[in-house]
């Protein structure tokens, strides 16, 4: 690589530290622009505030630098393909719309970050002599790498919120069945579960709430919860609900028998993770733990057995 001059690598060098900063900032914004979301939600539903005060209650990070950001990885996002965006934009929504990334904004993300294993790939290799053609392998398998990252982040947000969902299912579905069996409509019990506890599922909850305040029928309030989480035992629940309201079955009695079948589940899935410890301690237990009994129980003798072997 002695075709590189200084002049390129501290270019290359500029860029990549430039474009590491901006990612650092964006990582830390995480957690902010959760805790701002929830807020916001919680701030229309208790208020009466309009959508331009709250813009100007937001601060000027969020007001003004997140929506360049946007903007610029959505110009890069408009060189994909459009067949894949829906499928993208409903991983978005069931990961909870990280960072506000929409569907092209992730896709000029996994282009930026691509970008940036190259440039990260070619400055390693610039300070190494090596043949032309393999610091092109390099470069191009440093890209692809770097290019899955955003998608495994992605699966493992989505992972992690259908997780909570799950957990949280069981005990949601048994306070909704003491919230009606005590008087309260299926709407306002929702609200209350909203309203007292702080997890994903409330947060759907909540905005089931909210959408029915803005005119959206009660039924495709639940369908979008539906798809926002794609959980299978809460789309079960959503299709029984609306299925016995149809056929004016009562709710109390398919409450009920709901919180029954999900006790069940989740005991299952307990007995399901306790059979697997034993497989999962195998491994451990070959690799660290044997080879240290093995030292300790054998190490002293093999002094006196080689010395009577020789």
């Amino acid at each position: 690589m002695d075709g590189f001059s200084p002049v390129l690598i501290a270019a290359v060098v500029a860029e990549f530290l430039a474009i590491a900063v901006g990612l650092l900032w964006v990582g830390l914004e995480v957690k902010r622009q959760e805790r701002h979301s929830t807020e916001r939600i919680e701030q229309v539903i208790a208020t009466q505030l309009v959508a331009p005060t709250l813009e100007l209650q937001a601060s000027f990070v969020q007001r003004i630098l997140q929506p360049i950001l946007r903007q610029f990885l959505g110009r890069i996002g408009r060189l994909s393909p459009k067949g894949n965006l829906d499928k993208l934009r409903q991983q978005l929504v069931i990961a909870g719309s990280p960072l506000g990334l929409g569907a092209l904004d992730f896709v000029g993300l996994r282009v930026l970050v691509a970008v940036l294993g190259t440039a990260g790939v070619l400055l390693a290799l610039a300070s190494r002599s090596g043949p032309m053609l393999q610091s092109a392998l390099f470069a191009v398998g440093g890209a692809m790498l770097c290019s899955e990252l955003p998608n495994y982040w992605l699966r493992g947000r989505m992972k992690k919120r259908q997780k909570e969902v799950l957990l949280a299912l069981p005990d949601a579905l048994d306070m909704l069945t003491v919230c009606v069996d005590a008087g309260l409509g299926l709407e306002s019990a929702f609200l209350r579960i909203g309203q007292g506890w702080d997890h994903a599922l409330a947060q759907e909850f909540r905005r089931v709430v909210a959408a029915t305040g803005y005119g959206v029928s009660w039924r495709e309030a639940l369908r979008d919860m539906v798809y926002r989480t794609d959980v299978p035992d809460l789309s079960a629940l959503v299709a029984v609900l609306l299925q016995a309201d149809q056929l004016g079955f009562s709710i109390s009695d398919t409450l009920h028998s709901q919180a029954d079948q999900l006790r069940v589940r989740r005991r299952q899935r307990a007995q399901e993770v306790a059979r697997s410890a034993p497989l999962k301690m195998l491994f451990p237990m070959v690799f660290f733990i044997m080879p240290a009994i093995f030292a300790v129980v054998i190490g002293p003798a093999i002094p006196a057995i080689m010395s009577a072997f020789q």
